[in-house]
């Protein structure tokens, strides 16, 4: 019985501050993955693009991904010109379709026809052009 007691206390304990150098040591590296941010000029977006970009900002990115292929809450938007039709509803993939959602949703998206100008709409367009 006594070995067992010795083998209790001699396993290392961790201490509050070895615990908060592991957690800041875990979170640094998943932060190594994290994509810094670039800049409106390093991706080259002009005037109308970059107007576009912060609607997107203030819009659409708690649910869409922009640069990343993986859904949120809606699909991807990366790429979503590229192709001949919109990956999620099969509808053409097209400034006249895309608009439409935008104005008055589809599915779980709601329309934004209230919250957004006719002006902010063809900068969101511009922008998603260039994802």
């Amino acid at each position: 019985m006594s070995t067992s007691r010795t083998a209790i206390h001699r396993q290392p304990k961790i201490g509050n501050w070895q615990s908060l150098l592991l957690c800041l040591l875990a979170l640094a590296l998943s932060a190594c993955n994290a994509e810094r941010r670039k800049s409106d000029a390093e991706l080259g977006l002009n005037p109308q693009q970059a107007a576009g970009r912060r609607v997107y900002d203030d819009q659409c990115q708690r649910c869409h991904e922009a640069y990343s292929s993986s859904d949120k809450n809606g699909p991807s938007l990366k790429g979503m010109f590229k192709r001949p039709y919109l990956a999620s509803s099969g509808l053409p993939a097209n400034d006249e379709r895309v608009n439409e959602i935008i104005l008055y949703g589809r599915s779980k998206m709601p329309g934004y026809a209230q919250a957004l100008s006719q002006q902010q709409v063809k900068d969101l367009l511009a922008y998603l052009r260039t994802l």
